[in-house]
């Protein structure tokens, strides 16, 4: 490929990406279904009770040793704590994960799809000391477990 070749090519990428990045920016590629499906109201919630209750139908969950939470004992970074929740539960339909003590305290929501693995793993903010509870639905029922995380620098304006 010679030279004025390869220069074409990429004017062309570099026009086309001006372009998609132009109608992103003024909003018309923005994906309606997904953000009108997006669950405000439970990543609102004052409440663990009423994020689960807004996202997943109920708050009632029920303890069980199928899920493992893998947090640090210890966050330096409240900002930045990682966290995977994983669990052998069969018919896994989501997964949740709630800093208890956070203002706000729902982080993270997984809906899964049919036949996925019950595994997840992401960063969360943490405010200040708490527990970091994840809440499985499988089969209907809400099954929880928790795992305390010290924090010693703050991730919610702390």
């Amino acid at each position: 490929m010679n030279t004025s070749m390869k220069r074409r090519v990429f004017l062309k990428g570099s026009l086309a990406a001006s372009a998609m990045g132009a109608a992103v920016g003024a909003g018309l590629l923005t994906p309606q279904a997904v953000l009108a499906a997006w669950p405000k109201a439970a990543f609102e919630a004052k409440k663990v009770e009423d994020g689960l209750s807004s996202f997943l139908g109920s708050a009632s969950t029920e303890a069980s040793g199928d899920i493992s939470i893998k947090a640090p004992d210890i966050a330096e970074n409240g900002a930045v704590v990682p966290v995977t929740v994983s669990t052998s539960l069969p018919g896994v339909e989501s997964i949740v994960i709630v800093a208890e003590k956070n203002p706000a305290p729902f982080t993270a929501a997984f809906d899964l799809g049919k036949g996925a693995q019950g595994f997840v793993s992401t960063r969360i903010k943490m405010g200040t000391t708490g527990d970091v509870i994840g809440v499985v639905k499988a089969g209907g029922k809400l099954y929880a477990a928790r795992k305390g995380v010290k924090v010693t620098i703050g991730g919610c304006g702390g």
